[in-house]
Protein backbone atom coordinates (compact mmCIF):
# COMPACT_ATOMS: atom_id res chain seq x y z
CA UNK A 1 0.00 0.00 0.00
CA UNK A 2 0.90 3.52 -0.57
CA UNK A 3 1.73 5.72 2.58
CA UNK A 4 3.38 9.10 4.08
CA UNK A 5 6.34 8.71 5.63
CA UNK A 6 9.18 11.04 6.70
CA UNK A 7 12.42 10.05 4.94
CA UNK A 8 15.88 10.59 5.63
CA UNK A 9 18.70 9.79 2.50
CA UNK A 10 21.49 11.21 4.13
CA UNK A 11 23.10 11.56 7.47
CA UNK A 12 22.09 15.13 8.99
CA UNK A 13 19.09 15.52 6.34
CA UNK A 14 15.94 17.26 7.51
CA UNK A 15 12.89 15.08 7.46
CA UNK A 16 11.00 14.46 4.01
CA UNK A 17 7.72 13.56 3.90
CA UNK A 18 7.07 11.75 0.89
CA UNK A 19 5.45 8.39 -0.37
CA UNK A 20 6.59 5.24 -0.04
CA UNK A 21 5.23 1.55 -0.81
CA UNK A 22 4.83 -0.82 2.57
CA UNK A 23 4.41 -4.48 2.48
CA UNK A 24 1.66 -6.36 3.90
CA UNK A 25 2.55 -7.55 7.75
CA UNK A 26 3.74 -10.82 7.42
CA UNK A 27 4.25 -13.90 10.29
CA UNK A 28 3.41 -12.41 13.36
CA UNK A 29 2.78 -8.48 12.34
CA UNK A 30 0.19 -6.10 12.49
CA UNK A 31 -0.77 -3.40 9.75
CA UNK A 32 -1.35 -0.06 11.96
CA UNK A 33 -2.50 3.26 11.22
CA UNK A 34 -0.44 5.36 13.12
CA UNK A 35 -1.88 8.02 15.39
CA UNK A 36 1.01 9.71 16.84
CA UNK A 37 4.58 9.20 17.39
CA UNK A 38 6.89 11.05 19.88
CA UNK A 39 10.07 12.90 18.86
CA UNK A 40 12.99 11.64 20.86
CA UNK A 41 17.02 12.19 21.36
CA UNK A 42 17.93 8.77 20.21
CA UNK A 43 15.87 9.22 16.45
CA UNK A 44 18.35 12.73 16.55
CA UNK A 45 21.38 11.20 17.20
CA UNK A 46 20.53 8.15 14.68
CA UNK A 47 19.66 10.57 12.50
CA UNK A 48 22.94 12.22 12.18
CA UNK A 49 24.43 8.73 12.37
CA UNK A 50 26.07 8.59 16.04
CA UNK A 51 24.35 5.49 16.28
CA UNK A 52 24.75 4.20 12.66
CA UNK A 53 21.14 3.04 10.88
CA UNK A 54 21.21 1.90 7.71
CA UNK A 55 20.02 5.05 5.12
CA UNK A 56 17.64 5.93 4.11
CA UNK A 57 15.90 5.43 6.88
CA UNK A 58 12.23 6.18 8.39
CA UNK A 59 12.60 6.81 11.74
CA UNK A 60 10.15 7.03 14.59
CA UNK A 61 10.03 4.89 17.57
CA UNK A 62 7.51 5.98 20.02
CA UNK A 63 4.34 5.17 18.19
CA UNK A 64 0.84 4.50 18.48
CA UNK A 65 -2.18 3.73 16.21
CA UNK A 66 -5.19 1.50 16.04
CA UNK A 67 -4.37 -1.82 14.17
CA UNK A 68 -5.90 -2.36 10.52
CA UNK A 69 -5.00 -5.93 9.19
CA UNK A 70 -3.28 -8.30 11.32
CA UNK A 71 -0.90 -10.85 9.97
CA UNK A 72 -1.02 -15.04 9.75
CA UNK A 73 -0.14 -16.29 13.52
CA UNK A 74 -1.37 -13.25 15.50
CA UNK A 75 -3.82 -14.33 18.02
CA UNK A 76 -3.58 -11.75 20.89
CA UNK A 77 -4.67 -8.69 18.66
CA UNK A 78 -7.57 -8.16 16.22
CA UNK A 79 -8.07 -5.37 13.89
CA UNK A 80 -9.50 -2.82 15.60
CA UNK A 81 -7.29 -2.48 18.54
CA UNK A 82 -5.65 0.49 19.91
CA UNK A 83 -1.90 0.13 20.51
CA UNK A 84 1.01 1.81 21.48
CA UNK A 85 4.98 0.67 20.21
CA UNK A 86 8.08 -0.21 22.13
CA UNK A 87 11.40 -1.38 21.92
CA UNK A 88 11.49 -4.70 20.08
CA UNK A 89 12.85 -8.47 21.26
CA UNK A 90 13.10 -11.64 19.99
CA UNK A 91 11.36 -13.12 22.78
CA UNK A 92 13.56 -16.62 22.78
CA UNK A 93 17.19 -15.47 23.97
CA UNK A 94 17.87 -16.06 28.07
CA UNK A 95 17.33 -12.17 29.29
CA UNK A 96 13.87 -12.53 26.95
CA UNK A 97 12.86 -16.13 28.53
CA UNK A 98 13.89 -14.61 31.98
CA UNK A 99 11.12 -11.27 31.71
CA UNK A 100 14.09 -9.15 30.72
CA UNK A 101 13.24 -8.12 26.88
CA UNK A 102 15.63 -5.05 27.48
CA UNK A 103 18.34 -7.40 27.75
CA UNK A 104 17.64 -9.10 24.78
CA UNK A 105 20.68 -10.57 22.59
CA UNK A 106 19.01 -9.61 19.31
CA UNK A 107 17.96 -5.92 20.14
CA UNK A 108 20.82 -4.25 18.19
CA UNK A 109 19.52 -6.21 15.19
CA UNK A 110 15.97 -5.54 15.31
CA UNK A 111 15.93 -2.00 16.76
CA UNK A 112 18.91 -0.27 14.97
CA UNK A 113 20.04 -2.16 11.90
CA UNK A 114 16.83 -1.13 10.23
CA UNK A 115 14.87 -4.54 9.31
CA UNK A 116 12.15 -6.20 10.59
CA UNK A 117 11.92 -9.59 13.01
CA UNK A 118 12.44 -11.68 9.72
CA UNK A 119 15.82 -9.58 9.00
CA UNK A 120 13.61 -8.53 5.86
CA UNK A 121 12.50 -4.67 4.97
CA UNK A 122 9.17 -3.42 4.70
CA UNK A 123 9.36 0.12 3.04
CA UNK A 124 10.09 0.82 -0.70
CA UNK A 125 10.67 4.17 -2.12
CA UNK A 126 11.34 4.33 -5.83
CA UNK A 127 12.20 0.38 -5.60
CA UNK A 128 15.01 0.35 -3.48
CA UNK A 129 14.56 -0.66 0.21
CA UNK A 130 14.17 1.54 3.60
CA UNK A 131 14.82 1.33 6.33
CA UNK A 132 12.58 1.24 10.04
CA UNK A 133 13.94 2.40 13.20
CA UNK A 134 13.50 -0.06 15.80
CA UNK A 135 11.02 -2.19 13.82
CA UNK A 136 8.71 0.55 13.40
CA UNK A 137 9.30 3.51 11.69
CA UNK A 138 6.65 5.40 13.37
CA UNK A 139 7.31 8.64 11.69
CA UNK A 140 4.77 7.64 9.15
CA UNK A 141 0.82 7.23 8.77
CA UNK A 142 1.00 3.16 8.56
CA UNK A 143 3.54 1.15 10.22
CA UNK A 144 3.80 -2.84 9.92
CA UNK A 145 4.84 -3.71 13.67
CA UNK A 146 5.11 -7.13 15.41
CA UNK A 147 3.65 -8.13 17.92
CA UNK A 148 6.64 -8.06 20.49
CA UNK A 149 6.61 -4.36 19.84
CA UNK A 150 3.11 -3.51 20.87
CA UNK A 151 1.28 -2.88 23.67
CA UNK A 152 -2.64 -2.75 24.21
CA UNK A 153 -3.96 0.59 24.92
CA UNK A 154 -7.23 0.72 27.00
CA UNK A 155 -10.49 2.53 25.97
CA UNK A 156 -10.51 5.43 28.84
CA UNK A 157 -6.94 6.23 27.87
CA UNK A 158 -6.61 8.90 25.14
CA UNK A 159 -4.53 7.37 22.45
CA UNK A 160 -1.84 10.10 20.82
CA UNK A 161 -0.60 10.44 24.68
CA UNK A 162 0.69 7.39 24.75
CA UNK A 163 2.78 7.82 21.80
CA UNK A 164 5.85 8.82 24.35
CA UNK A 165 5.51 6.21 26.65
CA UNK A 166 7.11 3.83 24.73
CA UNK A 167 10.93 4.99 25.59
CA UNK A 168 11.77 8.03 26.90
CA UNK A 169 9.24 8.11 29.73
CA UNK A 170 9.28 4.41 30.57
CA UNK A 171 13.30 4.85 30.73
CA UNK A 172 13.43 7.18 33.47
CA UNK A 173 10.03 5.93 35.34
CA UNK A 174 11.75 2.40 34.72
CA UNK A 175 15.45 3.52 35.92
CA UNK A 176 13.68 4.44 39.23
CA UNK A 177 10.56 1.78 39.95
CA UNK A 178 12.32 -1.20 38.08
CA UNK A 179 15.78 -0.80 39.24
CA UNK A 180 16.90 1.09 42.03
CA UNK A 181 13.08 0.63 43.81
CA UNK A 182 14.38 3.08 46.84
CA UNK A 183 13.19 2.60 49.95
CA UNK A 184 10.62 5.65 51.36
CA UNK A 185 13.53 7.04 53.47
CA UNK A 186 16.25 7.63 50.65
CA UNK A 187 17.15 10.28 48.74
CA UNK A 188 18.11 10.63 44.99
CA UNK A 189 19.35 13.60 42.47
CA UNK A 190 18.30 13.68 39.29
CA UNK A 191 20.14 15.69 36.93
CA UNK A 192 18.98 16.64 33.38
CA UNK A 193 15.23 17.85 33.50
CA UNK A 194 13.83 16.82 29.88
CA UNK A 195 11.19 14.29 29.72
CA UNK A 196 13.20 11.46 30.90
CA UNK A 197 14.26 12.96 33.93
CA UNK A 198 11.05 14.30 34.58
CA UNK A 199 9.63 11.22 34.45
CA UNK A 200 12.21 9.73 37.00
CA UNK A 201 11.21 12.82 39.48
CA UNK A 202 7.51 11.67 39.31
CA UNK A 203 8.78 8.14 39.99
CA UNK A 204 10.54 8.99 42.75
CA UNK A 205 7.69 10.29 44.47
CA UNK A 206 5.64 7.47 43.60
CA UNK A 207 8.82 5.50 44.96
CA UNK A 208 8.10 7.53 48.25
CA UNK A 209 11.99 8.91 48.15
CA UNK A 210 11.89 11.92 51.00
CA UNK A 211 14.62 13.76 49.58
CA UNK A 212 14.67 14.34 45.35
CA UNK A 213 16.41 17.04 44.41
CA UNK A 214 16.56 17.78 40.61
CA UNK A 215 19.44 19.27 38.87
CA UNK A 216 19.22 21.28 35.21
CA UNK A 217 20.31 25.48 33.80
CA UNK A 218 16.99 25.49 32.79
CA UNK A 219 14.45 27.85 35.50
CA UNK A 220 11.09 26.51 34.32
CA UNK A 221 12.44 22.66 33.93
CA UNK A 222 13.37 23.13 37.08
CA UNK A 223 9.90 25.03 38.47
CA UNK A 224 8.40 22.22 36.97
CA UNK A 225 10.02 19.80 38.66
CA UNK A 226 9.39 21.31 42.01
CA UNK A 227 5.83 20.94 40.58
CA UNK A 228 6.06 17.58 39.63
CA UNK A 229 7.50 16.04 43.16
CA UNK A 230 11.01 16.99 43.96
CA UNK A 231 11.91 18.85 47.21
CA UNK A 232 15.06 20.34 46.21
CA UNK A 233 16.64 21.82 42.69
CA UNK A 234 19.79 22.91 41.51
CA UNK A 235 20.27 25.06 39.14
CA UNK A 236 24.04 23.95 37.72
CA UNK A 237 24.78 27.44 36.10
CA UNK A 238 24.36 29.51 39.22
CA UNK A 239 26.32 26.44 41.98
CA UNK A 240 29.93 26.35 41.49
CA UNK A 241 30.14 22.82 43.19
CA UNK A 242 27.28 21.28 43.11
CA UNK A 243 28.08 17.62 44.50
CA UNK A 244 29.29 20.06 47.91
CA UNK A 245 26.26 21.38 47.37
CA UNK A 246 24.09 18.57 47.18
CA UNK A 247 25.87 16.81 49.83
CA UNK A 248 25.49 19.90 52.35
CA UNK A 249 21.63 19.54 51.28
CA UNK A 250 21.51 16.10 51.89
CA UNK A 251 22.57 16.21 55.50
CA UNK A 252 27.03 15.84 54.68
CA UNK A 253 26.98 12.57 52.98
CA UNK A 254 25.21 12.86 49.58
CA UNK A 255 22.37 11.03 47.94
CA UNK A 256 21.69 7.61 48.04
CA UNK A 257 20.90 7.49 44.35
CA UNK A 258 21.75 9.56 41.31
CA UNK A 259 20.51 9.56 37.53
CA UNK A 260 21.93 11.00 35.18
CA UNK A 261 19.88 12.11 31.93
CA UNK A 262 21.86 14.23 30.05
CA UNK A 263 24.58 12.48 27.97
CA UNK A 264 27.38 14.30 29.29
CA UNK A 265 30.42 13.17 30.74
CA UNK A 266 31.18 15.74 33.08
CA UNK A 267 27.71 15.61 34.39
CA UNK A 268 27.91 12.04 34.74
CA UNK A 269 31.10 12.75 36.65
CA UNK A 270 29.11 15.30 39.12
CA UNK A 271 26.55 12.75 39.52
CA UNK A 272 28.60 10.23 40.64
CA UNK A 273 30.11 12.31 42.92
CA UNK A 274 26.78 13.47 44.64
CA UNK A 275 26.51 10.12 45.98
CA UNK A 276 27.48 8.72 49.39
CA UNK A 277 29.55 5.55 49.83
CA UNK A 278 27.89 2.30 48.44
CA UNK A 279 25.87 4.71 46.34
CA UNK A 280 24.31 4.02 42.92
CA UNK A 281 24.54 6.53 39.90
CA UNK A 282 22.48 5.51 37.18
CA UNK A 283 23.33 6.77 33.27
CA UNK A 284 20.39 6.88 31.19
CA UNK A 285 22.09 9.66 28.46
CA UNK A 286 23.75 8.54 25.57
CA UNK A 287 27.31 9.47 26.76
CA UNK A 288 30.00 9.12 24.51
CA UNK A 289 32.66 9.51 26.92
CA UNK A 290 33.78 9.75 30.52
CA UNK A 291 37.02 9.96 32.70
CA UNK A 292 36.98 9.50 36.30
CA UNK A 293 39.44 8.72 38.86
CA UNK A 294 38.45 5.18 39.42
CA UNK A 295 39.75 4.77 43.09
CA UNK A 296 38.68 7.98 44.68
CA UNK A 297 35.38 8.37 42.89
CA UNK A 298 34.09 4.45 42.14
CA UNK A 299 36.17 1.70 43.50
CA UNK A 300 37.84 3.29 47.18
CA UNK A 301 33.91 4.62 47.86
CA UNK A 302 32.30 1.23 46.71
CA UNK A 303 29.84 3.16 44.42
CA UNK A 304 28.12 1.58 41.77
CA UNK A 305 28.20 3.26 38.04
CA UNK A 306 25.84 1.57 35.71
CA UNK A 307 23.94 2.09 32.35
CA UNK A 308 20.42 1.21 31.71
CA UNK A 309 18.39 0.40 28.98
CA UNK A 310 14.56 1.27 28.74
CA UNK A 311 14.46 1.41 32.13
CA UNK A 312 15.02 -2.24 32.47
CA UNK A 313 11.11 -2.57 31.75
CA UNK A 314 9.11 -4.70 30.17
CA UNK A 315 7.20 -2.53 28.27
CA UNK A 316 3.95 -5.07 27.80
CA UNK A 317 3.96 -5.27 31.75
CA UNK A 318 5.32 -1.84 32.99
CA UNK A 319 3.61 0.74 30.14
CA UNK A 320 -0.04 -0.43 31.25
CA UNK A 321 0.95 0.31 35.31
CA UNK A 322 2.25 3.89 34.41
CA UNK A 323 -0.88 4.38 32.83
CA UNK A 324 -2.77 3.21 36.04
CA UNK A 325 -0.63 5.56 37.82
CA UNK A 326 -1.69 8.34 35.31
CA UNK A 327 -5.54 7.53 36.25
CA UNK A 328 -4.70 7.80 39.74
CA UNK A 329 -3.01 11.46 39.31
CA UNK A 330 0.13 9.83 40.39
CA UNK A 331 2.07 10.63 37.02
CA UNK A 332 0.53 13.38 35.23
CA UNK A 333 3.02 12.97 32.26
CA UNK A 334 0.90 14.84 30.56
CA UNK A 335 2.23 17.63 31.21
CA UNK A 336 5.78 17.28 28.80
CA UNK A 337 4.07 16.92 26.25
CA UNK A 338 3.47 19.58 23.29
CA UNK A 339 1.57 18.38 20.03
CA UNK A 340 2.66 19.53 16.72
CA UNK A 341 1.59 18.04 13.21
CA UNK A 342 2.85 15.52 11.23
CA UNK A 343 4.16 17.99 8.77
CA UNK A 344 5.83 19.98 11.33
CA UNK A 345 8.38 17.22 12.36
CA UNK A 346 10.84 19.69 11.35
CA UNK A 347 9.75 22.20 13.55
CA UNK A 348 8.88 19.74 16.08
CA UNK A 349 12.77 18.24 16.09
CA UNK A 350 13.96 21.81 16.36
CA UNK A 351 12.01 23.18 19.29
CA UNK A 352 12.83 20.23 20.72
CA UNK A 353 16.62 20.68 20.73
CA UNK A 354 16.61 24.45 21.59
CA UNK A 355 14.66 23.56 24.93
CA UNK A 356 11.23 25.27 23.97
CA UNK A 357 9.26 21.80 24.41
CA UNK A 358 9.94 19.54 26.33
CA UNK A 359 8.25 16.32 24.57
CA UNK A 360 6.81 17.06 21.24
CA UNK A 361 4.47 14.51 19.94
CA UNK A 362 3.73 14.45 15.94
CA UNK A 363 -0.22 14.26 15.34
CA UNK A 364 -0.71 11.56 11.80
CA UNK A 365 -4.72 12.13 13.06
CA UNK A 366 -6.37 13.70 15.55
CA UNK A 367 -8.59 12.89 18.08
CA UNK A 368 -11.99 13.98 16.46
CA UNK A 369 -10.52 12.24 13.11
CA UNK A 370 -9.83 8.66 15.19
CA UNK A 371 -13.63 9.06 16.73
CA UNK A 372 -14.70 9.71 13.05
Amino acid sequence: MKIQAAVIENAGDPFRITELELDEPKKNEVLVEVVACGVCHTDDVARNQIIPVPLPAVFGHEGCGIIKKVGPGVAEFKEGDRVGFSFGYCGTCKACRTGRPYGCRENRRLNFSGVSYDNTKRLMMHGSQVSSFFGQGAFATHAVVHVNNLIPVADDIDLKMVAPVGCGIQTGAGAVLNYLRPGPDSSIIITGCGPVGLSAVMAAKIAGCTQIIACDVVPSRLELALELGATDIVNSREVEDVPAYVKELSGGDGTDYAIDCTGIGACVRQSLNCVHSLGICVVLGATQELTIHVENELMGPGKTLVGLVEGCSNPKIFIPQLMDYYRKGMFPFDKLIQYYDFKDINQAFDDTKSGKVLKAVLCMKWQEEIND
